[in-house]
């Protein structure tokens, strides 16, 4: 392992390199926004921060400005880092990383099972917050994220200011039914692509071609033509149809 940048989230420590070197890569997998790298004697937990990307390159490709760390591996390619805001982060655990303080206490992902209409009607009962809140709450649901959330609630009619106690089953059925629409309608068509992102192809996401309302302020809605309206909610945008959503 080359360390460039320890200076991200967490600081990565000075003997980071030499504890995974000559490690084998046994299983990768993915809860919530974390990435878990298993190896011999422990799990890599990444994290890409805002602007973070993972690339799998030849060995011998120069660094990019903010090109942080790569895993050098025996096939002669390299894992590499990349992540010009430094908000990523790379941590070793030795235990059951979900059991590490990040992950013990997510809830359910969004496209599992587990995240059916009876389990969010239970998660909103006596919440007087927002139902646009709760949906942004890791131990609600995780990686939703902001312009999903207020896509979903759009595609189910529901106003983001709505008091989460106040959905009944049957809104709570069309919420989880528009989420795990969108959600697979993003990953279907390569995520939302607003800024400068890229998946690991290189490849733009086009989900932003097909919002409804995330970052539409004041331009029709793609339904009834009113104004879509916008307002910050947990120091996050929030769009909405006013005319549509109740």
């Amino acid at each position: 392992m080359v360390v460039r940048e320890r200076r991200l989230r967490w600081p990565i420590p000075a003997n980071f390199e030499a504890m995974l070197r000559l490690q084998t890569v046994h299983r990768v997998a993915r809860r919530a926004k974390y990435i878990l790298i298993t190896l011999d004697s422990g799990t890599l937990i990444l994290h890409l921060g805002m602007s973070g990307s993972l690339r799998l390159l030849a060995a011998g490709v120069p660094p990019r400005a903010h090109d942080h760390w790569d895993i050098e591996l025996d096939s002669g390619r390299l894992l590499r880092f990349h992540d010009p805001r430094r908000f990523g982060s790379l941590l070793w655990t030795e235990s059951d990383p979900l059991e590490h303080p990040l992950l013990a206490k997510l809830a359910p992902e969004p496209l599992s099972a587990a995240f059916d209409a009876e389990y969010l009607y239970r998660a909103t009962r006596r919440r007087a917050v927002a139902i646009k809140q709760l949906l942004m709450n890791s131990q609600v649901v995780v990686g939703l994220g902001n312009i999903y959330a207020s896509e979903a609630l759009f595609h189910a009619r529901i106003s983001p200011r709505r008091s989460a106690r106040r959905l009944s089953r049957a809104q709570a059925e069309a919420l989880v039914r528009s989420i795990k629409d969108v959600l697979a309608e993003a990953i279907k068509i390569g995520g939302t692509t607003l800024r400068d992102y890229v998946d690991a192809e290189g490849t733009p996401g086009y989900f932003a071609q097909r919002l409804y309302v995330y970052e539409r302020a004041g331009e029709p809605c793609r339904v009834c033509k009113s104004p879509v309206k916008q307002i910050v909610q947990g120091q996050r945008s929030t769009y909405w149809c006013p005319a549509c959503q109740r």
